[in-house]
């Protein structure tokens, strides 16, 4: 389990294909400190396994789905990328709560600086739409966000300039592809009134309350 809190950029080194994935090295500094093989690491919002650390390094394997689901496929030497270390029991939980599992990519239409903030805009498609809801908490490459409005193709989220100083974002442009987490919390509560047919709580109803 992660925040979404990012704590640090990280650089893509290397990338080798295996038979059944691609290992990656990663530069990094401060999520290397108390790390171990076998810790869990998000990397770009996707939640990867360490499977070797050096001493400005960790190497870190992709196969399958998530090879599929992500933007992980497209990452080449020299990219950077956002990296956060999962939760301990000390940890504060700042931003909202992310399983560093990605349910899709979307595609950045819009990032421009609106006075003191900037203004992300995202397309996605209706699957993933469907979970979003005004104020509701989403991961867009790993970093917590709130949507602040919209509509039938696409959501947008104003960010304040730290979040572009300490992410990727700012390094954006228009057209490339994110990875996208959306809110756990939507996606239980569809299962549960899936269950619950005779219910009178509809996803309307909760999108009307604010959830």
């Amino acid at each position: 389990m992660f925040t979404g809190i990012i704590e640090e950029i990280g650089t893509i080194t290397s990338k080798e294909k295996m038979q059944d994935g691609i290992r990656f090295s990663i530069e990094a500094q401060s999520v290397l400190r108390n790390t171990q093989i076998g810790d869990s690491i998000d990397i770009d919002g996707v939640c990867l396994t360490v499977t070797g650390i050096g001493d400005d390094r960790f190497t870190a394997e992709a196969v399958g789905e998530t090879l599929t689901k992500t933007t992980l496929r497209e990452f080449r030497p020299g990219r950077r990328v956002n990296l956060e270390r999962a939760l301990t029991l000390q940890s504060r939980l700042g931003g909202h709560m992310v399983q560093g599992h990605v349910n899709g990519t979307g595609s950045i239409r819009n990032l421009v600086q609106r006075g003191e903030n900037y203004l992300l805009e995202i397309a996605l498609s209706p699957d993933l739409l469907h979970y979003c809801v005004r104020e509701g908490s989403i991961a867009i490459d790993g970093i917590s966000l709130t949507i602040a409005h919209l509509n039938e193709e696409r959501i947008g989220m104003s960010i304040i300039p730290e979040t572009m100083k300490r992410t990727t974002l700012k390094f954006k442009k228009p057209g490339e592809p994110v990875n996208v987490e959306v809110d756990i919390i939507a996606r239980y509560v569809e299962k549960f009134l899936g269950g619950k047919t005779d219910s009178s709580l509809t996803m309307d109803k909760l999108r009307e309350w604010g959830y």
